[in-house]
């Protein structure tokens, strides 16, 4: 199975490469404004529509903090792995799902993605925003909890 090999790390045990990798990294914050085109209603043959999932995929990129950085170029290369991807839901060519997710590391898809282009996507939350609350059933904060037990 071909690779690139192991994701960068986080943090390097060396001082120096790590004052030079945060100098080399790159970072990006989402706004919350769709960048980029809408998905173009001429291109699929026989006025067929994009697939769901398709359409969907193509707003969390524009709406991403990566799209901050897109250019011409980078859309018309998105639309075609928009292609793959619609092809791929619509018929079922789960063969082309390797090729999409190739395609979408180049923009920094995932973590790891990011790390391998140097890349850091900011928490819109850390400039002022409210931390998002917690779902009903899970863990409260341990202050909370030693207050009650404390009573």
């Amino acid at each position: 199975m071909a690779g690139k090999g192991f994701a960068p790390k986080e943090t390097l045990s060396r001082p120096n490469d790590a004052r030079r990798r945060e100098r080399e990294t790159r970072s990006v914050t989402a706004d919350g404004r769709a960048r980029g085109p809408k998905l173009p209603e001429d291109v699929l043959p026989g006025g067929e529509e994009w697939h769901p999932r398709t359409a969907a995929w193509w707003e969390t990129w524009r709406k991403s903090a990566q799209a901050t950085t897109f250019g011409p170029t980078d859309w018309d290369f998105l639309l075609d792995t928009a292609l793959l991807h619609h092809v791929m839901w619509t018929k079922g060519k789960w063969e082309f799902a390797s090729e999409v997710r190739l395609r979408a590391a180049k923009f920094g898809a995932t973590p790891e993605d990011r790390m391998r282009l140097k890349m850091t996507v900011d928490d819109p939350q850390g400039a002022g925003g409210k931390k998002p609350a917690a779902p009903a059933g899970t863990v409260t904060e341990i202050a909370s909890r030693r207050a009650r037990l404390s009573e």
